[in-house]
């Protein structure tokens, strides 16, 4: 959805970037009630004003604006398929327990193979987004199958481009309570042995029990609602950084 709004400043710089699209956006009605998870377009005409001439912008400025509500708990799937559904799960059993929560699908972010050629090509658009959505959240709920023995693609090339964002490569997940979890059809056990080990090194507090479920054990329900209130009574670490 687009909605369009003009900017009227005497002596704007053309061209020069400033802090008006928030309230150009405000303005055009796009920053209450949005559907969590969307996210809406405002197009600018930036006019400049010097008595009575003016000149204007022929070019647009774009802006996309955040829609999406923090939630407690962020439940991020990091597949489509069966840990798709157990993500969805641990969301329903976390309003049950009077909390928020949403589920994040890794698969449909549009990020590209991290490599150092294409960190220089430029941002990937997704990746902004993904990063201030984790970053409101403030406990994390990994579901993930097991890929190789290991964790899987998606979920590591995230973990790439999120870590070159800025200086320090651990901002993102130092002193951030997350619970992990799996379903997987090749045992489970090294991917969330893996999955502890990468996350603690990048200075995450993973919560001592995890979820190992697969089709001829399916995860319960009391041992969901078990590692989320584990997860709950945890809090972000203060640190300086």
């Amino acid at each position: 959805m687009e909605r369009h709004a003009t900017l009227d400043y005497p002596h704007l710089q053309l061209g020069a970037t400033i802090p008006l699209l928030k309230a150009a956006g405000e303005s055009a009605g796009l920053s209450h009630g949005l559907p969590t998870g969307q996210n809406r377009t405002l197009t600018c005409r930036l006019v400049e004003k010097r008595g009575a001439e003016h000149n204007e912008v022929t070019s647009p400025l774009t802006a996309t604006m955040s829609s999406f509500t923090p939630v407690d708990v962020l439940v991020i799937a990091a597949s489509n398929g069966e840990n798709l559904k157990l993500a969805e799960r641990f969301a329903d059993e976390t309003r049950k327990l009077g909390r928020s929560a949403a589920v994040l699908d890794l698969t449909l972010q549009d990020l590209p193979l991290y490599r150092p050629k294409a960190e220089k090509n430029g941002i990937p658009t997704d990746l902004a987004r993904l990063q201030e959505r984790l970053m409101a959240s403030p406990h994390w709920v990994i579901c993930a199958p097991e890929y190789n023995g290991s964790i899987p693609p998606v979920f590591s090339n995230a973990v790439a481009w999120l870590s070159v964002q800025g200086d320090d490569f651990r901002a993102l997940f130092n002193g951030r309570p997350i619970a992990i979890s799996t379903f997987s059809g090749g045992g489970g056990m090294e991917l969330l042995v893996s999955l502890r080990i990468q996350l603690s090194h990048l200075g995450a507090q993973v919560v001592g029990r995890q979820l190992l479920s697969n089709f001829a054990k399916p995860a319960k329900d009391e041992s969901i609602q078990d590692l989320l209130q584990r997860l709950l009574q945890m809090q972000q670490l203060e640190l300086n950084t």
